[in-house]
């Protein structure tokens, strides 16, 4: 195993019990989302001098957080208000408030972007008086509110979207209620919208791997690779089961998978608690099939130390790794 070392940590202060929630890498910096409801810009070359930038949100309980142009640092967070915000954070904090996306008010789980088709996609929980989960698009050029609403593509709360690598009219969406669905937002029509449905399990994290594969991991970590080119009488199958991940790779969760732009590579971050490791495995497909490569695994040592690695990230052509943890810290990780 390939030893990282923590050469560089941000310890978030004040109230006890502070999740870092996510990372995302932009042009301008690090941005990181917190339980305590800010949105922070680090300069990846010294997390320990603290923020740049810091926004306090008013989503009530910020939920989500993903790049619109990485290229931009323009950023999109939501949560349980319903509504999606876009931040420039190239601006000052008073000034960063850049577009609010309103007509809404369940809680949002699960967020999309598309600048190139000037396009945000976002997902709600499961509303009980309706008893309908949503998909809402939004156009940015057209006011704050949703262009289109999908209420019948799923049952249950909607836990993930991603657009296609490369056709932004493609959208992934998974939910609780077991389905990873492949859907062609150009068509209004509920029941035509969706193109190709995966059942995989209440799904917690979901996405592509390349233009015809994906990957989906659920709640209770079975892991399963599909494809949309699959022939009628494969549709719907996983091409690659490896069922419980934990067992297959030796650890307690995976946090994220994160495709190359090869399209036949990704890296999978799988944590340990009890023995205070994080881990990168690679997945790769050097011939027909994918198959995991145990002999290259990546190691953390320490981790987070107990508490769970909520994302990891890293910046193309940059020899680091960061990870955020449900510890309150963002930490850099070096070759020694």
């Amino acid at each position: 195993m390939y030893v990282l070392n923590c050469t560089d940590t941000y310890q978030y202060r004040g109230e006890a019990g502070i999740y870092v929630l996510d990372l995302i890498p932009l042009s301008s910096g690090l941005a990181a989302i917190a339980s305590d409801q800010t949105l922070s810009l680090f300069d990846p070359t010294r997390l320990n001098h603290g923020p740049s930038n810091r926004i306090r949100t008013d989503h009530g309980n910020l939920a989500v957080g993903r790049a619109y142009s990485a290229a931009d640092s323009i950023l999109a967070t939501t949560g349980e208000n319903g509504v999606v915000s876009l931040w420039d954070l190239r601006l000052d904090p008073s000034k960063a408030s850049v577009m609010r996306l309103e007509g809404n008010q369940i809680n949002l789980m699960a967020l999309a972007c598309s600048s190139s088709t000037f396009t945000v996609a976002a997902g709600t929980e499961l509303a009980e008086v309706e008893r309908q989960a949503s998909v809402l698009i939004w156009d940015i050029r057209s006011g704050s509110a949703p262009r289109i609403q999908y209420n019948e593509i799923h049952s249950d709360d909607v836990t993930e979207l991603n657009f296609h690598p490369s056709d932004p009219n493609i959208l992934l969406s998974g939910s609780t209620d077991g389905l990873v669905n492949i859907s062609d937002i150009r068509i209004t029509d509920e029941d035509e919208v969706v193109i190709t449905a995966f059942n995989h399990g209440s799904v917690h994290k979901a996405g592509f791997l390349n233009d015809t594969e994906l990957f989906a991991i659920s709640h209770d970590e079975k892991f399963a690779l599909y494809n949309m080119a699959q022939s009628e009488e494969e549709k719907g199958s996983a091409t690659l089961d490896l069922g419980d991940i934990r067992e297959v790779l030796g650890c307690q969760y995976v946090a994220n998978i994160f495709p190359k732009p090869s399209g036949v590579e990704a890296i999978i971050g799988a944590g340990s608690q009890d023995q205070e490791m994080f881990r990168m495995i690679h997945l790769s497909k050097p011939g027909e099939t994918w198959a995991l490569d145990k002999n290259s695994i990546v190691g953390f040592p320490g981790g987070h130390g107990s508490e769970l690695v909520r994302n990891f990230c890293f910046f193309p052509g940059q020899d680091v790794v960061f990870t955020a943890g449900e510890d309150g810290s963002i930490k850099g990780w070096r070759p020694s």
